[in-house]
């Protein structure tokens, strides 16, 4: 969806620096995180805590799968499209889905799910530096070569596949305990 959508701008109002680019596209990314959220969502907490197999190892795996293909349809569309957005829709969904693995373990799948889907609008308008190019800490707002955007997605999704297998409380939960 995101190559198909191609370059469209978002305006998108800037709280420092200077203005940059940032796409509607990047916006597409957020879909496989939230729909993972979704799913790890869906199970009853009580049972996955006394099951005898390690659910949360299979989360971790279902987050890491989905971020692998991610990568990979990514990589094929840039070697058959030419296109260095395929390399950063990759690039930024894989960010996402370890940010949703890090961010269910502890604040649940709804509120992850919002937390996500606020972050491209903050790094968007706070993420500029004076010369208008990307800080080092907005990953999502890099073009497809930048190493320290490919280190903190790394980061992101190393961590969040940590938290996500050895967290062993209860997510909080938004609504009336059952």
């Amino acid at each position: 969806m995101g190559l198909g959508i191609g370059e469209i701008e978002l305006p998108v109002p800037v709280l420092t620096g200077q203005s940059g680019h940032f796409l509607l596209a990047h916006l597409m990314t957020l879909i496989p995180a939230v729909t993972l959220l979704y799913g790890l969502g869906r199970g009853d907490e009580r049972s996955a805590s006394m099951a005898v197999r390690q659910i949360r190892s299979w989360d971790a795996a279902m987050g890491l799968a989905a971020a692998g293909t991610g990568a990979l349809v990514a990589i094929i569309c840039h070697l058959t499209l030419n296109s260095d957005l395929a390399l950063v829709l990759g690039r930024n969904q894989a960010g996402y889905i370890g940010l949703a693995l890090l961010l269910f373990p502890l604040l649940g799948h709804q509120l992850a799910a919002a937390a996500l889907a606020a972050l491209p609008l903050v790094l968007a308008a706070a993420g500029w530096r004076p010369n208008g190019t990307p800080e080092i800490w907005a990953w999502l707002l890099h073009d497809a070569g930048s190493a320290p955007a490919v280190l903190v997605t790394g980061g992101l999704l190393g961590l969040g596949s940590l938290v996500s297998m050895l967290w062993t409380h209860p997510p909080f939960r938004i609504g009336a305990a059952s």
